[in-house]
């Protein structure tokens, strides 16, 4: 399937709450217990600043993904690095559309001097850690039991690619 990609603008806010409230409800993606609503991503999209989002969109023209990098810290001094955040559409994945998001991150993320991108995956969603360690990205760290969600306690893995 062809997807192309835009930049994350107002218009595509309902479609991006509506992906991320899915990982919300069902399994360990999103951290989130609590749906949002337009007001929270709006939190969400504050705490991005002006580091580069994207929404993908299918052939149809619906968004059917999004992904964005944040800083990782709120001082300059951490500016090389860069946190990513990817979710699909259900019935969106292996399908080449996370790769696409995510060369177009690394290639933005190039282009303000980031050299650094950094992950924090949920320790039971080993779909997500199986993608990144495909791409390029090595476990840095993980936090034990750092979290619990829908009753089960989770450790937050911390994945790590060095774009050079």
């Amino acid at each position: 399937m062809a997807y192309a990609c835009e930049p994350l603008q107002q218009g595509y806010h309902q479609a991006v709450v509506e992906i991320l409230n899915h990982y919300i409800r069902h399994g360990m993606a999103a951290y989130a217990e609590e749906e949002i609503g337009l007001e929270g991503l709006g939190k969400l999209l504050a705490m991005i600043q002006d580091y580069p989002s994207l929404v993908a969109k299918d052939g149809q023209g619906q968004v059917v993904g999004f992904a964005f990098l944040r800083p990782i810290h709120h001082l300059p001094t951490f500016r090389r690095a860069a946190e990513i955040t990817t979710f699909l559409r259900p019935g969106h994945t292996g399908q080449g559309l996370g790769v696409l998001l995510l060369e177009r991150l690394e290639h933005a993320a190039r282009g303000r001097g980031i050299d650094t991108l950094l992950a924090s995956i949920n320790s039971h969603n080993q779909g997500s850690q199986r993608f990144t360690r495909r791409h390029g990205f090595q476990e840095a760290g993980r936090f034990v039991r750092v979290g619990r969600k829908h009753g089960q306690d989770f450790d937050v893995v911390w994945m790590q690619k060095m774009l050079g």
